[in-house]
């Protein structure tokens, strides 16, 4: 089959330039690819090298030499460089099946990890995610610090930047960012004249929902200036404020503690001060609840082109090392929920809204910025579809006795929120 008699009048510009990925890419992808159709433009005889048993989608990309003796010496982060470089193109065929293809052959892919010693993993996992308070706030300016305006071009309305909760497939994203709100709050059981903290706060929305839903006091922290700012320009009618504080410096006692997204952030090495601090914070009869993204397969370490370029000093957490954590701190786990498939949806929704806006964000940036986000949305939609990524709520208590005994009163709850505003519409 030769390239001129499928190429498009991109992949004919492309021929001239885009050539062989090279010997040593050849033979890892014969090794590993098993399942799906990947073609390789070969420039010398215009043909279409394939991989993969021919199922599926076809995707055909193009990659210069050194592109190709990047990716095959270490794919995990050179396929995201040589990508948002221009040095890897898809030819045919979208991001999404790439990635798709990609994960279909997840067990052979895990090479460059399945050879780490586990004295290795774990060096380079607390190396990673120190995360000390400089080193913190300096991550969250990486990302978070970025221009608000390139956030609400693709965010729903009240800037939730995190897992949104389809209880109804039909859903908008913002009817699923607000269902997300109303689920989180039915497991705090607010009541009158509480005090509420909410851990990495973001622009606000969180809180100021739960200061909308009961007559409590609400304090945001959060380390990004931009993010602060918004915050507490919304909050000049609510009973919600905002603060520059890291968590480990909060001080004084709060009935209900609220984190949304903020979890990944923390690093391993973190874990046991972070739900020491939660401990120390809640009143007796205290309500925790922490919403987090995570994986089912067991610790890992956080990709590096993703470590790299878009979250440094981030990590999904296994339950398997945040549930010891838990237990050294005392803290009792009233509850766990397993979000499936939700952030999946959610990110499939913030891709088209980002590709609707493509035009203004690359004014606010650059087209290389666009292909690192294209990238960045369409990996983590991938890992959540196919790559065992999940998200995981855990209630926590002081006491044995502060929750009610079964979760009817979760279901309850956010039917109750929900018939409260069918009615106000």
């Amino acid at each position: 089959m030769t390239l001129c008699s499928v190429q498009s009048d991109q992949e004919a510009r492309l021929n001239s330039t885009y050539v062989h990925p090279g010997r040593a890419l050849s033979l890892l992808l014969d090794r590993i690819l098993t399942q799906g159709n990947l073609a390789f433009v070969d420039g010398t005889s215009h043909e279409l090298r394939h991989f993969g048993d021919g199922t599926g989608p076809e995707v055909v990309i193009g990659l210069t030499p050194g592109a190709a003796r990047r990716i095959a010496a270490n794919p995990d982060l050179a396929l995201g460089e040589a990508f948002v470089d221009g040095t890897l193109v898809l030819m045919r065929g979208t991001l999404a099946e790439f990635f798709a293809l990609l994960f279909r052959n997840q067990a052979a892919l895990a090479l460059s990890q399945s050879n780490m010693s586990n004295v290795a993993l774990r060096l380079k996992r607390r190396f990673q995610q120190a995360n000390a308070r400089l080193r913190a706030r300096r991550n969250v300016e990486h990302h978070y610090d970025l221009s608000n305006e390139l956030y609400r071009l693709f965010l729903d309305r009240d800037l939730q930047y995190s897992c949104a909760y389809y209880a109804d497939p039909g859903m908008t994203l913002e009817d699923a960012q607000r269902a997300k709100k109303r689920h989180l709050i039915s497991k705090l059981l607010l009541e009158p004249g509480q005090r509420v903290l909410d851990i990495g706060c973001g622009w606000g929305g969180m809180a100021l929902e739960v200061a909308a839903a009961e007559r409590v006091s609400v304090l945001g922290v959060t380390l990004s200036v931009e993010q602060l700012d918004v915050a507490r320009k919304r909050a000049t009618m609510s009973n919600a404020r905002f603060e520059l504080t890291d968590y480990r410096d909060v001080e004084g006692r709060f009935d209900r503690i609220v984190s949304v997204g903020m979890f990944e952030h923390v690093g391993v090495p973190n874990y046991d001060a972070f739900f020491r601090k939660v401990a120390e914070l809640l009143t007796d009869d205290g309500v925790a609840v922490i919403h987090s993204i995570g994986r089912k397969d067991g610790p890992d370490i956080t990709n590096p082109w993703i470590e790299k370029y878009i979250f440094p000093g981030g990590y999904i957490p296994a339950l398997s090392e945040v549930l010891p954590a838990i237990e050294r701190a005392g803290l009792w786990v009233t509850d766990i929920e397993i979000l499936r498939l939700h952030y999946a949806e959610t990110l499939l929704e913030w891709q088209r809204r980002f590709h609707a806006h493509r035009d203004q964000i690359a004014q606010l940036y650059d087209e290389r910025f666009c292909r690192m986000w294209d990238f960045y949305l369409a990996a983590s939609e991938s890992a959540f579809r196919h790559q065992g990524h999940m998200n995981f709520q855990i209630q926590l208590a002081r006491r044995v006795d502060v929750v009610p005994l079964t979760r009817d009163y979760i279901t309850d709850n956010d039917r109750a929120a929900a018939d409260t505003v069918a009615a106000a519409a």
